[in-house]
C-alpha cells in the first residue's frame, strides 16, 4: 500500500508540478515583460488561458504584476501540498500552515525557473552566440533582469561574463541557506519539503 501511495504521489508532484510551472513561467513572462509573440511564449498562454480566464476577471493587475497567475500559482501549490499531505499523512493539517508553506514552495519554485533559464543561456551563448531560437530569446530575456544588477558591479574582464557565477551563488546560498530554516521554523514536512 506504501508504495502505491508513494507512487500516485509521484506522479501527482510531477504532472501537477509541471502545470504550476507553467503558470509561475506565465507570472515571469509578464514580469519581465517578455516577448508574447515567442513560439514558447504562446504555448504557455495557450495552457494556462483556460483556469486563468475566470481568475483575470475578478483579480486585476496590480504595479505591472500579473497578479491572477500569481493567485492560481498559489491556488495550484496549495491544492498539491494539501492532496500530497492528504495522501502520505491522512490529514491536510493546518490550513495557515499550508499557506505558508504554499508561499516557501513558490519562492524555490521561482528561483529555480531564474536559476535554470541562466543555465540554459549561459550553455547557449557557448554553443550558439547569436542563435534566434525562441529559447534562446526567453531564456534571455528572464535571466537578463537578475543579471543586470550584477553586470553593474562587477568590469567586463575582456568578454568574459562572471555576473552569471554571482547570480548563481547567491540563488544557490537562499535555495540552501535562505529556504531550508524558514521551512524548518514553520514545520514543513520533508515530503512537502521535496517540492520546493
Amino acid at each position: 500500500m506504501f508504495q502505491l501511495t508513494s507512487a500516485l504521489v509521484f506522479i501527482l508532484q510531477t504532472l501537477v508540478g509541471l502545470y504550476l510551472l507553467l503558470i509561475l513561467l506565465r507570472f515571469v513572462l509578464q514580469l519581465v515583460r517578455a516577448n508574447f509573440y515567442n513560439s514558447l511564449s504562446q504555448f504557455i498562454v495557450r495552457a494556462t488561458q483556460p483556469l486563468l480566464k475566470p481568475i483575470r476577471r475578478v483579480i486585476p493587475s496590480l504595479w505591472g504584476l500579473d497578479m491572477s497567475s500569481l493567485l492560481l500559482a498559489l491556488i495550484v501549490q496549495l491544492a498539491l501540498m494539501a492532496v500530497v499531505m492528504l495522501l502520505t499523512y491522512g490529514t491536510t493539517g493546518n490550513p495557515a500552515a499550508l499557506l505558508v508553506w504554499a508561499l516557501i514552495g513558490l519562492v524555490g519554485l521561482l528561483l529555480k525557473i531564474f536559476y535554470f533559464s541562466m543555465i540554459i543561456n549561459v550553455i547557449l551563448s557557448w554553443v550558439a552566440p547569436d542563435s534566434r531560437s525562441p529559447v534562446a530569446e526567453l531564456t534571455y530575456q528572464i535571466s537578463e533582469p537578475v543579471l543586470a544588477p550584477f553586470r553593474r558591479i562587477v568590469p567586463n574582464l575582456g568578454g568574459l561574463d562572471i555576473s552569471p557565477i554571482l547570480a548563481f551563488l547567491l540563488i544557490t546560498c537562499i535555495q540552501q541557506y535562505v529556504l531550508p530554516p524558514i521551512a524548518i521554523s514553520v514545520g514543513m514536512p520533508g515530503v512537502l519539503y521535496q517540492l520546493i
